[in-house]
């Protein structure tokens, strides 16, 4: 517990909870309701780093690209109104992918609370369907407690973001600071009991089982389950997929790993969903993306579900054994009752599935015939270029389900993207904050034009902080992904989807960042490789076939054994 003799103001009260928390990093954007925290923050340089973000979105995106690589809560701060209004949608997308971020909001006086004062908004109102948790403060004494409660909520459990809405009179107010952390919350149990019997149970259906299946998700990579979870698979020899969301929680050429379940997933993983005869779920949430037609969901399969959050146990698919817990836990458990084993017959099943798909699809893509360049091939050479050890930034559309299936990741933390949400303009902010998570690894954007242009002003913050973060425009001219969709079920109307971009290189250079273009095959290796070995940030816009699609694909609706290859 830390505590003060001499009465201080609630502003001071915030940075000084803030460092008690371990804080050391803040992106924000200040503002009159929050003047007197940033005023407090000035005194504190030394102490906290404040990154100026060209808006408040980008600095909520920026926290999640620092909390997903670093492990850490991010922290953000706005002003009210707008300021805080602007946070919500990157507060909505940590709230689906499961992302620990504490926000701070200034508030209007307690007084004119509720007088449409200027610049007042109902934050809490609007942010309760997306927060885990959020308060308003009208108290300065308040304030230690209220904040202490926000970090542990926000990082307990099932991770998520909180706001905390801070009025201006609160934060001038004089009061006897302390603070002591927050270790529990009534009424609040963020890890459920495990029970042994359900893992016995679990245990017999893993040794009896054929043809067994593992979906892993994020869950495993937020337990810090890695370890865990390969020395699981390792003695049952499961051929186990991810969502997009776990990828990286095992090394991609893991011989057990069977690629990418979902609507842009692998072959093999989608379709013998529907053939396994136990489907085991390890944290995830079974995504609407992942499952198809829920309809014919993995009917014929036993399965069990390892999670944190009893919201989702038969949420969406009806399990036989549910296993409430930490996978952290709850995995080793599981792994000292089962039998070692191996599924080599099963095994070789996934790999004829993906060699039609590799015949079909995948050599096409990353060794095209074609004269244009292709999303895959830019992929594939930033794999090597990188050694698979760097930290990919997606933002949203085809390049994103791209970069996911042909990214080569060695490590976990290193796929971030907006996974639940599906948030366009994510990725640069979210790679500036990856960069500062994770400053001693190679931190590459990939990004759509179409994306890129709804966040570019973060440019502006990445020149400022010198974040030495690589950033790649696949450029297509178009918004890729919905004319893939106007393409294949709209017969080709490409209602307002055809961009006309600006000169990209150009804009970069004017926000002092070094930038390239490469439209030709023969000029990509070279640039991507100059990009790499560059020590400050870079940009590179790479042209490419502006009509390509992104197979394979289960329609809206399908089951995922009706998934196309073309």
């Amino acid at each position: 517990m830390m505590s003060s003799n001499k009465k201080i103001s609630g502003a001071e009260a915030v940075i000084r909870s803030l460092i008690e928390e371990g804080v050391d990093l803040i992106y924000g954007y200040p503002g009159g309701a929050i003047m007197p925290i940033y005023d407090e923050l000035y005194k504190f340089q030394d102490k906290l780093n404040h990154v100026l973000t060209r808006h408040e979105q980008g600095a909520t995106h920026a926290a999640q690209g620092f909390s997903r690589v670093s492990g850490k809560v991010g922290v953000v701060m706005a002003t009210s109104g707008p300021g805080a209004t602007n946070l919500v949608t990157g507060i909505a997308d940590a709230q689906i992918d499961s992302t620990p971020m504490v926000c701070i909001t200034g508030q209007v006086a307690s007084h004119l609370l509720g007088s449409d004062a200027f610049q007042e908004t109902d934050i809490i109102g609007i942010s309760t369907p997306v927060t885990k948790w959020n308060c308003q403060v009208t108290k300065a004494e308040d304030i230690p407690k209220v904040l202490s409660k926000a970090f542990y909520i926000a990082k307990s459990g099932r991770p998520g973001p909180v706001l905390i809405d801070i009025t201006k009179d609160a934060q001038f107010e004089l009061f006897n600071y302390s603070y002591k952390k927050c270790i529990s919350v009534r009424s609040y149990n963020p890890v459920p009991n495990y029970s042994s019997d359900l893992i016995e149970k679990a245990g017999q259906l893993v040794n009896n089982a054929k043809k067994p299946f593992i979906v892993f998700g994020q869950g495993v990579i937020l337990g810090n389950a890695e370890i865990e979870f390969r020395d699981f698979i390792e003695k049952t020899g499961i051929p186990s997929a991810w969502t997009i969301l776990g990828l990286s929680a095992l090394p991609t050429d893991h011989y057990l790993n069977v690629g990418m379940v979902g609507m842009h997933g692998n072959y093999g993983p989608n379709v013998l969903t529907n053939e396994c005869d136990l489907l085991i779920a390890v944290g995830m949430r079974f995504d609407d993306r992942v499952t198809g037609n829920l309809k014919t969901y993995a009917k014929q399969a036993k399965i069990i579900h390892l999670e944190i959050d009893p919201a989702e146990i038969d949420k969406n698919v009806k399990c036989d054994v549910p296993l409430l817990g930490d996978v952290k836990t709850t995995l080793p458990l599981l792994t000292k009752i089962v039998k070692n084993n191996t599924h080599d017959i099963w095994l070789k099943t996934f790999s004829s599935y993906y060699k039609k798909e590799f015949e079909k699809v995948i050599e096409n893509e990353i060794n095209p015939s074609k004269p244009g360049l292709t999303m895959a091939e830019v992929i594939k050479e930033i794999n090597l270029s990188t050694n698979g050890n760097a930290v990919i930034v997606t933002d949203v559309g085809q390049h994103q389900m791209v970069a996911c299936r042909y990214a080569k990741f060695n490590e976990s933390k290193s796929n971030v993207t907006s996974g639940g949400l599906g948030t366009m303009g994510f990725a640069l902010p979210a790679a500036l904050g990856a960069k500062m998570g994770a400053p001693n690894r190679e931190v590459v954007a990939i990004i759509g034009d179409g994306g890129y242009q709804m966040t570019i002003q973060e440019l502006g913050t990445i020149f400022q902080t010198g974040s030495a973060v690589k950033i790649v425009v696949l450029n297509n001219d178009f918004l890729g992904m919905v004319r893939q969709w106007q393409q294949m079920f709209f017969e080709k109307r490409y209602a307002s989807t055809e961009l006309v971009n600006p000169d990209f290189v150009t804009i970069a250079k004017g926000y002092y960042i070094d930038a390239d273009r490469v439209s030709e095959r023969k000029n990509l290796k070279l640039a991507i490789n100059k990009m790499i070995k560059s020590k400050k940030p870079y940009f590179l816009e790479v042209k490419v076939e502006k009509e390509d699609n992104v197979f394979p694909m289960i329609p809206t609706g399908a089951s995922v054994s009706d998934i196309r290859l073309e």
